[in-house]
């Protein structure tokens, strides 16, 4: 395997230097369009409108349409962009892994250790598997901001890029909306029917078919000798060669700083918050501080709960959206 970006996972202020490779392959047989006269190849131009001439992807850049202008942006402001520079992968919150709908996962990618040490990556993988989390995370790839989940399968970790919230369509069927009947017996003989076909699942008892028919297809006509003398040639991608950052020398005393320091902005922002509420009700102004004093290491944790709680205020559940599809 060929490693397709080098970065960091970063959490607090531990640094764990990684390879990122495609977790999955494709192994579809690759078909191509020819002439049914001759054989020959049927390929695509890159042909410019205006002067009409074919151009190579060295002088091809990008551009957004803005009505009747044309905003042109070559290779170099792409790369000048913040994002697009970064080669972090930062960690903006740990989640229970069953909150994440599967519908969001898009595409899955393995982690390598990058460094001299794999101790920050074990630590991260340990630190997954004992509290059962799964870490969000954001990070640039590809010219495109992205948000993902690090998980752990087996022993390794494993990235799964996610879809934003709006790129999963809404629902709604018309037909699902009629109020049907369902007889206690015909759900039982449905229930019955389920078990009947009930296994552990086996993803290596599973074949595709068609792919196996099709290589077969390809294999007769070989060997009758219906076939042209002619010959395709495809291109690798390099893998990068730009380097990552230093494994930290103590990793106790970088864990010591990340919860000093997250303490600190949560002890700040309780405060601040009751410095707030004693102006406007003077009584409150004591109990206020003690409760900013005495449970600043559990204020992070309850201002969580609290924007998950406004969250799902807001928003329809994933399971509400399921239960209407239903």
């Amino acid at each position: 395997m060929r490693a397709i970006w080098k970065g960091a996972v970063t959490f607090g202020l531990v640094n764990v230097p990684v390879k990122v490779y495609s977790a999955t392959e494709d192994h579809d047989l690759s078909l191509h369009q020819v002439h049914d006269a001759d054989g020959g190849r049927i390929r695509y131009q890159r042909k410019c409108e205006v002067c009409g001439k074919v151009v190579s992807y060295d002088h091809i850049d990008k551009a957004y349409q803005d009505g009747e202008q044309t905003v042109v942006l070559t290779a170099d402001d792409l790369a000048s962009l913040p994002e697009e520079r970064s080669r972090e992968i930062e960690v903006v919150e740990f989640v229970p892994s069953d909150d994440l709908d599967p519908i969001m996962f898009d595409r899955s990618y393995f982690l390598e250790p990058d460094s001299s040490s794999s101790k920050a990556y074990v630590l991260l993988r340990r630190t997954l598997e004992e509290t059962d989390r799964t870490a969000i995370v954001r990070f640039a790839l590809r010219q495109k901001t992205r948000l993902g989940a690090l998980r752990v399968r087996e022993d390794v970790i494993l990235l799964q890029t996610l879809l934003w919230e709006d790129e999963v369509r809404e629902v709604r069927f018309p037909a699902l909306e009629e109020r049907v009947h369902i007889s206690a017996k015909e759900l039982e003989m449905s229930e019955a029917l389920v078990e009947s076909f009930s296994s552990r699942f086996r993803p290596d008892a599973f074949v595709d078919e068609y792919q196996a028919q099709l290589r077969k297809l390809i294999d007769a006509k070989l060997e009758q000798g219906d076939a042209l003398d002619t010959a395709a040639t495809f291109g690798e991608q390099p893998e990068p060669d730009d380097d990552t950052g230093a494994e930290p020398i103590d990793l106790m005393e970088v864990l010591q700083r990340s919860i000093e320091r997250q303490r600190g902005t949560t002890g700040a922002k309780t405060a601040s918050g009751a410095k707030r509420s004693g102006a406007a009700k003077p009584a409150a102004t004591s109990s206020s501080a003690k409760t900013g004093t005495a449970k600043t290491g559990t204020a992070k944790t309850s201002g969580a709960k609290t924007a998950t709680a406004k969250t799902a205020a807001s928003k329809p559940s994933t399971a509400t959206k399921r239960k209407k599809s239903a």
